[in-house]
């Protein structure tokens, strides 16, 4: 059994809030009423057997990446993790450090990794049968493609498989031009639709797209509906059980019209009166939850009514469920659910293959007759490895209850981390629904005014060093994007919690101070 220490140099002394274990750690059940005094312990921690790294060294691994990929490969931290292992919620470096992973490989790994039942499904297909494409027929994609689209309602029972949500939006723009003789799309400014040349004019964060010839051709960005940071919006208008602190004159009861929404769905309305060929639109994307954009909810309604619109103007609703689906959200298998919405086209990855490169479209029989007009072929789409990966990873959400888990787990989450926004002026919002959570760091609640960088790094690093992998989002990157396997339970809530509590709690301190805080780069073994 392989046994390592995380001990930080000082002991806990929290004057409210009471400790428990976890594995070997004590961690707070509660988030504290006062401020912690010192850094939070981490004793001895007795955990599964991790293999010894056996690679190449650290210093080499660099010196590779360095000389043999794009230098637009990127890593997240000052000095970048060198992970060789996965289980479940849990990440191990090089030096069998271990990490709880809260991000999920960008909202990827929806199950855990190196889940046993979806290793197993993919060691046994293996070797039985690693390719064929479409050209012959092989049982698993078939099987897959009937239950995979029972899990959708209406007459969204066809399904073309692709390799990535970039490969599925591209899919599903060709489609709807086709489907109804119009050029013109619309999509949300700060959405990400993938970065591919086609699926880049979807996107609209400038940090996404390049200088290149018809990247925008017939797309429109419309104003982003956005409660937090948007001209309107306020504390009744998120479906999310965290609301803003902006005052507003919604009424707080389920079911009554949201002003916000209201505001919003005029601008919309401005587009498609200035900006659109009349009545002849050929669709609308929208992510259920913006994702890279920072967890951003629309006003409650707004989106139902703007498919609407774009149905009479003869387009279709496009809805990416690339991160908000398979029971991430909790009330719904479907983020496009909670919306009360009923797409044309719905688009999908990341999660469906656990890590696994696979995504999907699927749509109604008579949209999809389409693709009937000329030859299209994805060489690798629906391969029969990715095909077993998919049906595994469907059968361990029902079966270990993810969706309920995300919905539990995940409130339990916001609201804790609600208690932090509350306490902590670097915690501008809290949002999101089940375990789809950003936490959006701001210079100055009252006027929202974003985190810079160099102090969002910083409460970034101080979470790593402590063993919490969060992601980073929003167009100014100061949202804490915590999206992680929906295996997690409510000890790695807390614990998750307890970081984020000390770490902002000593960024208040090296403000106030006005010099570098100097904390530990690594966990001593």
């Amino acid at each position: 059994m392989h046994v390592h220490t995380i001990m930080w140099k000082k002991k806990p002394l929290y004057a409210n809030g009471r400790l428990r274990r976890y594995g070997n750690r004590r961690l707070l059940t509660t988030v504290p009423n006062t401020q912690p005094q010192e850094t939070p312990a981490l004793p001895k921690i007795q955990q599964e057997e991790v293999p010894v790294y056996k690679g190449k060294s650290y210093e080499d691994i660099s010196a590779l990446r360095k000389q043999y990929l794009t230098p637009n490969v990127t890593s997240y931290y000052k000095k970048p993790l060198l992970i060789h292992k996965g289980s479940m919620q849990w990440l191990y470096d090089h030096e069998g450090k271990r990490y709880l992973d809260m991000f999920g490989g960008i909202v990827t790994v929806s199950v855990g990794h190196c889940h046993p039942k979806v290793n197993a499904a993919l060691k046994e297909q293996v070797d039985t049968l690693w390719h064929t494409t479409n050209i012959y027929m092989h049982p698993k994609v078939h099987e897959y493609a009937e239950k995979l689209v029972a899990k959708m309602p209406g007459d969204l029972k066809n399904v073309y498989f692709v390799n990535s949500g970039s490969e599925a939006n591209d899919l599903a723009m060709m489609m709807a031009r086709l489907y109804t003789g119009h050029n013109d799309i619309i999509s949300f400014r700060n959405a990400y639709h993938g970065a591919s040349p086609y699926t880049m004019g979807l996107t609209a964060h400038s940090t996404w797209r390049y200088s290149l010839p018809g990247v925008a051709n017939g797309i429109h960005h419309v104003m982003n509906p956005d409660p937090y940071t948007g001209l309107w919006g306020g504390k009744n208008c998120r479906d999310s059980p965290v609301q803003t602190t902006r005052h507003c004159d919604c009424s707080a009861k389920s079911g009554q019209d949201c002003c916000a929404s209201t505001m919003y769905y005029e601008q919309l309305e401005q587009t498609f009166k200035y900006s659109l060929p009349r009545g002849k639109v050929a669709a609308m994307f929208a992510e259920s939850i913006q994702g890279v954009g920072g967890t951003v909810q629309y006003p409650k309604g707004y989106l139902k009514r703007a498919a609407d619109l774009v149905r009479a103007n003869g387009g279709l609703f496009v809805s990416d469920e690339v991160q908000s689906g398979f029971g991430r959200t909790g009330d719904h298998y479907w983020g496009f659910e909670g919306h009360g919405v009923m797409p044309d086209i719905v688009t999908m990855a990341k999660g469906i293959g656990n890590g696994f490169p696979i995504g999907a479209v699927i749509t109604s029989r008579k949209v999809s007759e389409v693709l009937s007009q000329a030859l299209h072929f994805n060489t690798f789409g629906g391969n029969p490895l990715a095909s077993a990966v998919g049906m595994a990873v469907l059968d361990v959400i029902d079966e270990e209850e993810l969706q309920k888990n995300s919905l539990e787990v995940g409130t339990y989450m916001l609201q804790g981390l609600e208690r932090l926004r509350d306490k902590h002026d670097v915690i501008g919002d809290v949002r999101g629904k089940g375990l789809m959570i950003g936490v959006e760091l701001v210079a100055d609640k009252d006027t929202r005014q974003h985190l810079s960088a160099p102090h969002f790094v910083d409460i970034w690093e101080m979470c790593k060093d402590m063993g919490v992998l969060f992601g980073r989002g929003g167009l100014n990157a100061n949202v804490l994007r915590i999206k992680p396997p929906m295996c997690i339970n409510r000890t790695d809530a807390d614990y998750a919690l307890a970081v984020i509590d000390y770490c902002c709690d000593q960024h208040l301190k090296k403000r106030k101070r006005g010099s570098t805080w100097r904390r530990h780069t690594t966990l001593p073994l």
